[in-house]
């Protein structure tokens, strides 16, 4: 892994994983959402990942209609790197994961890089009321659910993609996701430097623990060496600590509540520029720099602002 003198933070500004009930400060229409984007680029955050959300009801939307106004007020308003999922949400279908980025050719999305069971129902035990219908089956369809990711799927979007210019931010919820991204590697589908998102304390997934931690960064080491860029997400209350060890061993990192509603203990992040501060916060502490917009665009090589479709 190439250390950076810089590091990036990337905000993850709503998702598909938490829903309207589980906290008043999660922004659902799109000028929420931008409004959340940029408050977060202008706390420190160089890439902005975006979901976009039904505005009548919370729900995930992967139209391109839902996009256009959150990407209109973002570029107008803000340099920040926009980073847009092609995840989208485990219910969703292939085509219409893939529709936003095909669509407006950002300078990053996200990419999954392996089916899984993506285990959200234990925070049932946490959230009892809902304010829409579709809340709770969404929660508790996850027992039974499987996130399809397979190989046809990833090279289906690498393939539709790849005249773009738009660079992937691999998450890997697991070893075997960086084996994935090393078989298409070897084979020049996708070509370095690679942004590698390792995602931990997902159920279904790699847990939160430091040796988990420590595992995957050995395992990218060697197999990327110098040819990827290392971040990592912490799902849920564990957000902080997993950031501090990937600042301490020359990563970068992922924040905002798509990942977690908290900022503490028992305490709601009120939003995402306030889970921003405070790991710029910790990085500025450990004596690092946060990465500008423009840095984060030398580090990962992209394309560049100009050359986006929105």
């Amino acid at each position: 892994m190439s250390k950076n003198k810089k590091v990036i933070i990337t905000c993850a500004v709503t998702g598909a994983v938490h829903t309207p009930s589980m906290s008043p400060h999660l922004p659902i229409t799109a000028q929420e959402i931008a409004d959340a984007a940029i408050g977060a680029a202008e706390a420190g955050a160089a890439i902005v990942h975006l979901h976009a959300r039904d505005p009548e009801n919370g729900k995930p939307d992967q139209s391109p209609e839902a996009f256009r106004p959150i990407l209109d007020q973002i570029k107008e308003r803000s340099d920040c790197v926009v980073n847009i999922t092609t995840g989208g949400a485990p219910t969703m279908t292939l085509e219409e994961r893939l529709k936003p980025v095909a669509e407006f050719k950002p300078e990053v999305a996200s990419l999954n890089l392996g089916s899984m069971n993506f285990g959200l129902f234990p925070v049932l035990e946490r959230f009892k009321e809902f304010k829409y219908d579709w809340e709770r089956p969404h929660i508790e369809g996850s027992r039974d659910r499987v996130f399809k990711n397979t190989f046809s799927d990833i090279e289906y979007i690498l393939t539709m993609c790849a005249n773009n210019g738009t660079r992937f931010e691999f998450e890997c919820y697991d070893v075997g996701h960086l084996y994935t991204l090393a078989y298409f590697a070897d084979r020049g589908i996708v070509k370095p430097p690679f942004f590698v998102q390792t995602v931990f304390g997902i159920l279904g997934g790699i847990g939160a623990h430091p040796e988990d931690i420590m595992t995957m960064k050995r395992t990218a080491d060697r197999l990327f060496g110098d040819d990827f860029r290392w971040s990592v997400l912490g799902a849920g209350r564990q957000q902080l600590q997993i950031a501090t060890t990937s600042v301490v061993l020359g990563g970068n990192v992922r924040v905002g509540l798509e990942d977690s509603l908290w900022l503490g203990r028992g305490k709601l992040a009120e939003s995402n520029a306030q889970q921003v501060s405070a790991v710029r916060q910790i990085i500025e502490g450990l004596g690092f720099d946060i990465a500008t917009p423009d840095d984060a665009r030398q580090i990962l090589e992209l394309k560049g602002k100009a050359n986006v479709a929105f």
